[in-house]
């Protein structure tokens, strides 16, 4: 289990690290705006991708 925790935690990286390597100026306007964002909807986007993720897990697995 702590093992494909831990492949998990290294692809999450991988995946993080794309956009900021592909265009950092875009992505640093990105991160700008979502900090202006309401927590209620940081929340919301936070809730909608964790089922998704879940969702998607379950149909893979």
């Amino acid at each position: 289990m702590w093992q494909e925790l831990g492949i998990a935690l290294c692809l999450m990286l991988v995946l993080e690290g794309i956009l900021p390597f592909l265009c950092p100026r875009r992505w640093r306007e990105t991160i700008n705006q979502a900090a202006r964002l309401p927590d209620r909807y940081l929340r919301l986007i936070g809730l909608a991708s964790m089922l998704l993720g879940t969702t998607l897990l379950y149909l893979l697995h």
